[in-house]
């Protein structure tokens, strides 16, 4: 053979080496994109869900409103979830909605609404309560099966016009028997030990 024959040869081998490299490369990378795209949603997929309607399962004593007649119990007992009874759950892959009546039909008030985003994104909340506006600033995080969602209030300012700042803690677990449960932990302004409250729904 030829020295332009060994030659051309040897460029033909050059060719097929690199275009092997690259079909090789490139089915590669459709793996792991494939790979990754059904890890993303298998997670999303065994996300739990709390979507529903819950009435809390709760036997604390309750007395006579004080108030018009015809207007709902005053409730003694534990603070509760911070949701109220009953409590409406939407949720989706990336986002959930929690409603519920803080105000009796006597005060004319609309539902609270709470908007979270559940890819790790702070969520902030504007709650009107009394004659006050209230913000709240969200963060949620999944630990394991259990929705973790940590909300800083924002205080009244205090002596010296600084603002000192709270934390609650809810997490959401839903139960073998498909009740819900909701610990909630306030964490103190002195620092003092959280008040941690469980609470149990059913839905409705």
């Amino acid at each position: 053979m030829s020295d332009d024959g060994r030659a051309r040869r040897r460029d033909v081998i050059v060719l097929v080496m690199l275009f092997t490299r690259h079909l090789i490369a490139k089915r590669l990378c459709v793996l792991l994109a494939a790979g990754l795209v059904a890890g993303t949603t298998a997670r999303a997929q065994s996300r739990t869900s709390f979507a529903g309607d819950w009435v809390r399962l709760d036997s604390a004593a309750t007395t006579p409103s004080i108030a018009a007649a015809g207007d709902v119990e005053f409730r003694t007992g534990d603070m509760g979830s911070g949701w109220g009874s009953p409590l409406t759950i939407r949720q989706s892959a990336d986002s959930m909605i929690v409603e519920f009546t803080q105000f009796s039909a006597y005060d004319l008030q609309p539902r609270l609404r709470y908007a979270f985003a559940l890819n790790g994104l702070e969520s902030r909340n504007s709650i009107m309560i009394g004659h006050a506006e209230s913000m709240q600033r969200s963060r949620v995080s999944w630990n394991g099966a259990t929705l973790v969602i940590v909300t800083t209030h924002s205080a009244p300012i205090g002596p010296g016009g600084r603002t000192v700042n709270t934390e609650t803690r809810q997490s959401l677990t839903m139960r073998d028997n498909g009740q819900l449960l909701i610990d909630t932990a306030r964490f103190g302004v002195s620092g003092g030990p959280p008040n941690v409250v469980h609470s149990v729904y059913r839905k409705r």
